[in-house]
């Protein structure tokens, strides 16, 4: 009969505190968001005679109330545009600079990787005049075209960053037996490269996504107030009224815009995971 193995007392200890202090965490997290969701069901009265109890009646009026209000749906469609295609684009630039980067030997490449990192530094706001000014030369102002060519940019640094990071761990020994077999440097990066850098890619695409999506200083400068445009980080605020916050509507209209970060979250994540994995055993 096998013999039952006893922890030592400090890893008992260890494992019991570890334990604790994790449910911990996960209640602290658990809470704010129970109140967020419960509160998207109530009135202001209850809201605050009743924080953490339950509504008395699961309504979904104030989830009507907010998309009526702030025209939330064409909010989201436009978010879901400026997003996706702002995704696109960064993905069409960041993977040839990064497969370049990766395959570079000489200080050239070095160069300009560090320039690359280099825009971790500036902070957002620091470009926002210059931007201004340069929307408004292209005759791009108040539209939601230029915001699309501007969130790549901002997002490149990381980008190129994670993606080299991954490249540079893929064995020459695959790209030269392709090259062998006749492959052009296209499709050297479309059929070696890009496969075996998907947790890759999701990670970019995952951690984008989150910026995108929750813009609000550039969409609000660039794009103004204009409902047929605006994104839903920019229609958020107009349910907040000087009368008095209906602060139910406001937690359920904040609720609809959290749906879709969840669902790509919930997509994407087991790859990120998988990054993270493969960073750590090859760190």
């Amino acid at each position: 009969m096998a013999r039952r193995t006893v922890l030592p007392l400090r890893d008992r200890v260890g494992s019991i505190t570890s334990g604790t202090l994790a449910w911990l965490y996960a209640a602290a997290l658990l809470i704010p968001f129970y109140y967020f969701i419960t509160s998207s069901f109530k009135t202001n009265e209850e809201i605050f005679e009743s924080p953490l109890a339950l509504p008395t009646q699961w309504d979904l009026s104030n989830f009507a109330t907010a998309v009526q209000q702030a025209d939330l749906w064409l909010a989201i469609a436009n978010s879901a545009i400026t997003t996706v295609c702002a995704l696109v684009l960064t993905l069409l630039l960041a993977l040839p600079a990064s497969f370049a980067l990766a395959r570079a030997k000489g200080r050239v490449g070095r160069i300009i990787e560090t320039v690359f990192s280099l825009g971790f530094l500036i902070p957002s706001f620091a470009a926002l005049f210059p931007t201004f000014l340069l929307a408004a030369a292209l005759g791009l102002f108040h539209t939601r075209t230029f915001v699309v060519l501007l969130l790549p940019a901002t997002a490149l640094p990381l980008s190129i960053v994670i993606l080299t990071s991954f490249m540079r761990t893929i064995p020459r020994e695959l790209e030269e037996a392709a090259s062998m077999d006749g492959a052009t440097t296209l499709q050297v990066l479309r059929q070696v490269y890009l496969p075996i850098c998907i947790p890759g890619i999701a990670t970019v695409l995952l951690l984008n996504f989150l910026s995108f999506w929750n813009a609000y200083l550039y969409p609000l400068i660039l794009i103004g107030p204009d409902t047929a445009q605006r994104t839903i980080q920019v229609a958020l605020p107009t349910l907040k009224v000087d009368a008095g916050t209906d602060y139910g509507v406001l937690m359920a209209g904040t609720l609809l815009t959290l749906l879709p970060v969840y669902l790509v979250y919930t997509v994407l994540q087991r790859q990120m995971q998988r990054a993270l994995v493969s960073g750590a055993i090859k760190g």
